[in-house]
């Protein structure tokens, strides 16, 4: 390396010196040569496991980043770190872990990347958290990084009809309606998920991975790739050879996960009508890098962008569809065309993304997925930030594949989605009402649950659109109707949620932006005055020390905001 520029930039105080004879004696028990201790070496993060589908295959792909590493002059350790499945956990306490995974993710990739001190990241991950784990892990540490996506699973095939996950969860409302035999629903398990790869929709993973793409720190393609397809191995290689790069041009995250790259990512989401989730983790990973981003930053956006793209949850089509005629990098491109991207931000490529897009072929000609900019399925994004004297901080709505745009209804209160789901299998929730589950934030939850199961069931009993859904929780990529989520501030600190009684009005507006409920300020007061904090509902173990350190969703429900 005599010639060449010294990329060990940490891990020097390891490789040289007499001193540190222990620490390279360890590291050679593990395959590293006299050679080896001459080179950067690189971390590649796996979330592999065999818990969900999304990250089943994801240590071949590590072993790819790996050999990408390799070939390239760095030297490579593989690591892991945990998953969580929503899919499995969702509708039962397991949920309540689903959101905290997210931060303990983060935290052991910069505990790993940091003891090991090594000079450079590849992260590999598949299921929701996946992804904003490994990015905001990257933010804090500030290394030469390049995240990758496991990528999307194919769609699963019941009698000639395409199903996936969502399908087997508006199943189960189906059968409690009556409309699905035992028989049937058993196919529809059978079918909905045939091998490798995160949920197929736009739901919360594609979400992410589409938004990794959009802010640079992935590569350009590899967030529409399809987990089983062989450009995604290919695409871990390149990964490999790319954070060297990184390296040898000094190009560091903060560089590329800029305000105008965050940008790109919210008009990316809107664009393809994205899961609500977006705003936590695009919050979060913003809060990594100390980027000032806030809920008005994606309203502001909103209203600007077009939502365009026909996916499922709400839509017709797949991910795997959408990269059939030409992914997300297509819709980039669209997108840059018509000024709506920030082309000037750099990427892990080392180019901008104007130049990673002038490389990219246009959407194929004649195709459904993507509507053209003067025929969008809604004139602005359809995820909407509401505010009103029910969420003073703010709530989130996802309006894509509603006809109705307001909701005033008597308001259903639960304290828990058990109580909520009991109470829609038995019939007693009416078209009309506006169902309430609180005490469901990150502190109140605590872990902040999805409502998949609640909202799909409200599909499968004919209630979809004819019902709303508000909660302090949030919902999964997966949800669709008229549903709002993540209503700040909470139940458990006393926000005006936890004040609701049962048959209030309460009226939502997409147009005006409103989330309100009728009170007079006086009536308020004293239900605030009459109200009682319950307790957290865990006094030991992770969801009480996650409940005591994490933050407003408002703030991206981070557990490391400066106190």
């Amino acid at each position: 390396m005599d010639n060449k520029k010294d990329l060990r930039i940490r891990s020097k105080v390891i490789s040289e010196g007499v001193n540190r004879v222990p620490n390279r004696a360890m590291l050679r028990a593990v395959g590293f040569t006299d050679a080896d201790f001459k080179k950067p070496m690189i971390g590649v993060a796996s979330t592999w496991s065999e818990v969900t589908p999304c990250n089943m295959h994801i240590n071949e792909l590590a072993l790819q980043a790996k050999e990408g590493i390799k070939n390239h002059g760095g030297a490579p350790l593989i690591f892991n770190t945990i998953t969580v499945s929503d899919g499995i956990s969702m509708g039962h306490d397991g949920m309540r872990f689903s959101l905290p995974s997210r931060e303990a993710i983060a935290d052991s990739i910069e505990i790993v990347t940091n003891a090991e001190r090594f000079d450079g990241l590849v992260a590999v991950g598949g299921c929701d958290k996946n992804t904003p784990a490994c990015l905001m892990a990257i933010g804090r540490m500030n290394l030469p990084a390049v995240y990758v996506y496991g990528g999307t699973i194919q769609p699963g095939n019941l009698e000639g009809k395409k199903v996936d996950i969502v399908s087997a969860f508006e199943a189960v409302g189906q059968y409690h309606d009556g409309k699905v035999t035992d028989e049937e629903l058993h196919k529809v398990e059978c079918s909905a998920c045939p091998g490798p790869g995160a949920c197929g929709g736009m739901y919360t993973a594609n979400t992410m991975a589409s938004a990794a793409e959009a802010l640079g720190i992935s590569l350009p393609g590899s967030s529409s790739t399809p987990a089983i397809s062989s450009n995604k191995a290919l695409e871990c290689k390149e990964a490999g050879k790319r954070v060297i790069n990184l390296l040898e041009q000094g190009i560091y995250p903060r560089d590329i996960m800029t305000k105008k790259a965050f940008e790109n990512a919210i008009t990316v989401v809107m664009a393809l009508g994205g899961s609500t989730n977006a705003f936590l983790h695009l919050l979060a990973i913003a809060h990594s890098v100390q980027v000032d981003l806030t809920v008005d930053d994606f309203e502001r956006i909103r209203v600007k962008v077009p939502h365009i793209a026909d996916l499922k949850p709400s839509g017709k089509y797949a991910m795997q569809d959408l990269n059939s005629i030409g992914g997300v990098p297509g819709v980039m491109k669209l997108l840059l065309e018509e000024g709506l991207l920030h082309g000037d931000c750099i990427t892990v490529t080392g180019k901008t993304l104007a130049e990673n897009l002038s490389e990219i072929e246009p959407l194929q000609e004649n195709q459904t997925i993507i509507r053209p900019f003067n025929n969008p399925l809604k004139p602005n994004g359809p995820l909407v930030v509401l505010k009103g004297n029910l969420a003073p901080e703010g709530a989130v709505a996802k309006m894509s594949g509603l006809k109705r745009l307001s909701f005033s209804g008597p308001a259903r209160v639960f304290n828990s989605e058990e109580e909520a789901t009991q109470s829609i299998i038995k019939d007693e929730i009416r078209k009309g009402d506006v169902l309430v589950i609180r005490y469901a934030g990150p502190k109140g939850g605590p872990g902040m649950p999805e409502m998949l199961s609640v909202t799909a069931m409200i599909v499968g009993k004919g209630l979809g659109g004819e019902v709303a859904l508000i909660t302090d929780g949030r919902f999964s990529g997966g949800s669709h109707g008229f549903v709002v989520g993540h209503v700040t501030p909470e139940a458990q600190v006393g926000g005006p949620i936890a004040l609701l009684e049962e048959g209030d009005i309460i009226t939502i507006n997409s147009e005006t932006q409103e989330i309100k409920f009728d009170i007079s300020s006086q009536d308020l007061e004293v239900r605030r005055h009459n109200w009682i904090k319950p307790p957290l509902q865990f006094s030991s173990g992770v969801l009480a020390k996650y409940a005591r350190l994490v933050s407003s969703a408002s703030k991206g429900a981070v557990t490391d905001l400066d106190i």
